[in-house]
């Protein structure tokens, strides 16, 4: 176990487990979520499997400590946070396995929903439940709230799709509801739940009034409160139990693992925008729209249009359009094969004609067009929340009415914002469920705003619940709406709802204050309020969508907890407490600064465009070391002779004895600090080649060869000594006729990365000055483009333009282009494949990914071979340049679950982009990792 501070046990650590810490930083780490509430847990536990869980459900009872479990959901709603013990299960519960040809799949809770859908995509399956937020959430979180989502409806969600489950109870007990006789198993080991659980179906089948209620509620979306459903569908107890374990937020157990089965995936998919001019006219249209068999119907009010054009990327319907009081409604046709998709075409077509829209209406089978407008409409939540003014908390509510009622309630909706003077608010959801989701943003550090947040809730439910709707349609109940389950249930089901609680968990520990709660103003309680901290995130909402892409997740922070922590710290020094706010600097260092990759993957995933490798780098620049900068900036002086000096270093440590140069670095790193010093490692190559210059008064293009080049030698080729990345290209476009110059000076030339990662500013602005002045002149002023052959040093060459130019504009019309891209679009196409390979492991690049380059190296790579295999659990190898030598245990972390898929079998070959990539998943794997175009380059020889 990992403590603060010495002292007296706490409850907490009389727990005596060693999964089980109470460091202040990952306390805090884990205090956040999405929602707006924050409660500081005693301690977080990070269990490895179930045995580890009912350990902890035994010890916690027998000490009274309240336990809530952590995964990932879908909700906005409070139930994932504590201040007494937070279980942390999305670290360890990641297995998936595919079933009878994809008809079924076994899933631990931490897999992601995409995680999942990628292993079933082989299969044409995926699973029912299909929320926004399907890159983050979790099949635990999943099952807690009883997702659904924009196309499932009530049909596929989780409690109609999950066939099983392996359940922990509070008690400890285990029961694999897929087994023959899990019901004896439970008469037998829970005699008192298993009698409690049919004599709570008596009363429930017995009460008309009951029956009444359930069957209205549940004819719709509803997660509010306990699934009472669950006594009309099933009579055997082991099967109640499973269905009120679905939508129960961690109140009443554990969930190890879940069998859902699978729905087909449509392959065949037409997507089209109906923009209306009013709200109501949208809404009027919804009952004939839902009969001609649309698999979505997706309403944004005119609020939710208007934020959508401020997006850079919005379609041109949507960003061309006078918006005023329009509606739009996003309407999608989903078939088998292309024959039935155009059924269902021509079947709604007169439907479409018939309808006064204000704007041209399509249908586009085109992928690229399709995601741009699913990219607005799942972007909603987050683009409002970005834009929110400093200091204010985001608010997603989750409603549904009868589809008859739902432009009513939709206006009066409206009529509430203006009422009480929230502006920007939007409404957007899924219309053909009568479903929709509305934001609101609050500042909860002001007691009239607080007042206001009230006053809006009472009308909010008033309005609903008059519709006869319910108060949570798929984010499940939490706090937010606990206080409320009584009003909308009557007193009778409130009733059987405390009953199933008190019969699994008496002692009331399991996520206590969530679902129920008698205290009608629970829900103001334990607010989160928001410090304005660094610019660089002050947008960040933590939805924690860059958590699954962050190579640093399973060792120490991921960008939302680096984030959290800064506001955290922040806030500790506003009330006083700068103990707190020492102890959580001192840690911050090795966790959110040493170990972060600043590889600006999180900008792929954050729907706000944070990197959080910004944040970084600028921390570590205002607290570099002076004497290493110094080193640093008379580096960039005279980089031909120190990329020259380390590749010499590095072939004279390639001729030793291993151990020698390991114990040297060892020494270095012991003395002077793991951040100065790099680890050797046995994966290290000798050294490259000096850079020269080839001019060429015919070039097409500048080339720009990479400096690790020169620090790094390729790796040995299956036939003896590799060229290198660099040759290789030379050599490819001399065999396609596409001439190519490289500049003079080009041995003292580099991206600058090694600056700017580190933060040595002087020395970046310097390179930066040298390299951009040649490469302007070099390219005839920005005519010819300027090819380099490490995707890293290409995003970096691109980076270093992209900052120069606010004060030299002349930089502005550089254009940088990696390699592979070059190659993909001028030079293949004049190759022949001479020596094709049966198989290629290919690693994009974190680099790759954003430069966009991937799907090239994908199409060059299947030049080659018909077998191209990008592992499931492809991720940043976390190298970074030279992080990976600093702190191998990084490296270690991100490539694990990766290398071991890939492992799985044998390949003719191993390609990346980047010459440190290629060593990390070498190191990674125990294969040769080599540039995919030195590949090309030996398939295409005469």
């Amino acid at each position: 176990m990992r403590t603060a501070t010495a002292g007296a046990e706490s409850p907490i650590e009389q727990l005596g487990l060693d999964t089980v810490s109470t460091r202040d930083l990952d306390r805090h780490a884990m205090a956040h979520d999405a929602s707006h509430y924050l409660l500081v847990p005693q301690g977080v536990a990070t269990p490895r499997n179930a045995a580890d869980v009912g350990a902890l459900l035994r010890r916690s009872r027998e000490l009274g400590l309240p336990a809530t479990f952590r995964s990932g959901g879908t909700s906005l709603s409070g139930q994932a946070l504590s201040d007494s013990l937070l279980i942390n299960t999305r670290q360890h519960f990641r297995g998936v396995e595919v079933l009878d040809g994809g008809a079924r799949v076994r899933v631990q809770p931490g897999a992601t929903v995409r995680s999942v859908n990628a292993r079933l995509a082989a299969f044409g399956r995926k699973l029912g439940p299909d929320p926004a937020s399907e890159i983050a959430c979790t099949v635990g979180g999943v099952i807690a709230n009883n997702s659904s989502g924009m196309a499932c409806g009530t049909e596929f969600n989780t409690y109609r799709t999950l066939e099983s489950m392996v359940l922990v109870l509070p008690s400890g007990t285990v029961i694999d509801t897929a087994d023959a006789d899990a019901d004896r198993r439970l008469r037998e080991l829970e005699p008192e739940l298993h009698e409690g659980l049919l004599r709570l179906r008596r009363r429930v089948v017995g009460n008309d009034e009951s029956v009444r209620m359930i069957r209205s509620l549940f004819s719709m979306k509803n997660t509010m409160g306990y699934g009472v459903n669950s006594f009309l569908d099933y009579e055997r107890p082991a099967d109640i139990l499973m269905h009120l374990m679905i939508g129960s937020e961690g109140t009443l157990g554990f969930v190890a693992e879940a069998v859902f089965r699978t729905v087909e995936v449509k392959p065949a998919v037409a997507t089209g925008l109906l923009v209306f001019n009013t709200l109501d006219a949208a809404t009027a249209a919804l009952p004939d729209l839902v009969a001609t068999g649309l698999a979505t119907i997706e309403l944004m009010d005119a609020a939710a249009l208007k934020v959508a054009q401020a997006a850079a990327d919005t379609p041109a319907a949507i960003s061309t359009l006078p918006v005023q009081g329009h509606a739009a409604l996003l309407v999608e046709h989903q078939g088998s094969d292309a024959a039935e998709l155009s059924g269902k075409r021509a079947g709604s077509q007169p439907l479409f004609d018939s309808l006064d829209v204000a704007a041209p209406f399509t249908l586009t089978t085109d992928p690229k067009d399709r995601a741009a407008l699913w990219h607005v409409r799942k972007g909603l939540y987050t683009a409002v929340a970005g834009a929110r003014p400093s200091g204010t908390n985001a608010l997603l509510e989750d409603i549904v009415v009868p589809v008859p009622a739902l432009a009513d309630t939709c206006g009066e909706l409206t009529r509430l914002f203006h009422e009480h003077h929230y502006k920007e608010s939007v409404i957007f959801g899924h219309a053909k469920d009568g479903n929709v989701h509305f934001m609101l943003n609050e500042r909860f550090d002001d007691p009239a705003q607080l007042l206001r947040y009230q006053a809006f809730t009472d009308e909010m439910v008033d309005l609903v619940l008059g519709a006869g709707g319910s108060l949570k349609a798929e984010h499940g109940t939490g706090r937010i709406m606990a206080p409320f389950v009584r009003r909308q249930y009557g007193d009778e089901l409130y009733a059987v709802m405390q009953e199933i609680k008190r019969l699994i968990d008496p002692p009331n520990l399991m996520n206590p204050g969530v679902l129920l709660a008698d205290e009608p103003l629970s829900y103001i309680e334990n607010l989160k309020v928001a410090p304005t901290v660094e610019e660089e995130v002050d947008r960040c909402v933590e939805c924690g969508y860059c958590e699954p892409v962050c190579p640093s997740k399973d060792i120490t922070l991921t960008p939302r907890q680096r984030i959290v922590l800064r506001r955290d710290i922040a806030a500790a020094e506003q009330r006083g407490d700068h103990a707190l706010a020492a102890n959580l600097r001192k840690d911050y260092d090795y966790d959110g600064v040493q170990t972060c990759a600043a590889d600006g993957m999180c900008v792929t995933a954050c729907p706000v465009l944070i990197n959080t490798g910004d944040l970084v780098r600028r921390l570590r620049k205002e607290n570099a070391n002076t004497v290493a900068a110094a080193g640093w900036n008379k580096a960039a002086e005279n980089w031909g002779t120190v990329t020259a000096a380390g590749g010499l270093a590095l072939t004279v440590a390639k001729a030793m004895p291993a151990p020698l140069p390991k114990a040297a670095t060892a020494v270095g790193r012991a003395l002077l600090g793991t951040e100065a010093v790099p680890a050797y490692s046995t994966v290290l190559p000798g050294g490259g080649s000096r850079r020269s210059a080839r001019p060429d008064p015919d070039s097409v293009a500048v080339f720009f060869p990479a400096c690790i080049g020169t620090m790094f030698g390729p790796a040995d080729a299956a036939g003896g000594a590799a060229k290198g990345s660099a040759q290789a290209f030379l050599d490819l476009c001399d065999r396609a006729g596409v001439p190519v110059t490289v500049p003079d000076g080009i041995e003292s030339l580099c991206c600058g990365t090694p600056w700017k990662s580190k933060g040595f500013s002087q020395g970046y602005e310097a390179m930066s000055s040298k390299v951009l002045d040649q490469l302007y002149e070099a390219s005839g002023r920005g005519e010819l483009p300027v090819v380099c052959d490490a995707a890293s040093c290409t995003e970096g060459l691109d980076t270093m333009k992209r900052l120069a130019a606010a004060g030299e504009e002349r930089y502005a019309g550089l254009r940088f282009v990696d390699s592979v891209e070059f190659v993909h679009e001028h030079v293949l196409g004049k190759l022949t494949v001479t020596a094709p390979l049966g198989s290629i492991a290919l690693h994009p690049t974190c680099s790759s990914t954003q430069l966009g380059t991937n799907p090239a190296l994908l199409e060059i790579a299947g030049a080659v071979t018909d077998d191209v295999f990008v592992p499931l659990n492809w991720g940043c190898c976390a190298f970074a340049g030279d992080r990976g030598l600093l702190h191998p245990e990084l490296t270690d972390s991100a490539t694990d679950r990766q290398a071991r898929e890939i492992n799985e079998r044998q390949f003719d070959a191993y390609a990346s982009t980047n010459r440190t990539c290629e060593l990390g998943m070498s190191k990674a794997t125990g294969r040769s990792y080599r540039h995919l175009l030195e590949i090309l380059e030996e398939a295409t020889r005469p």
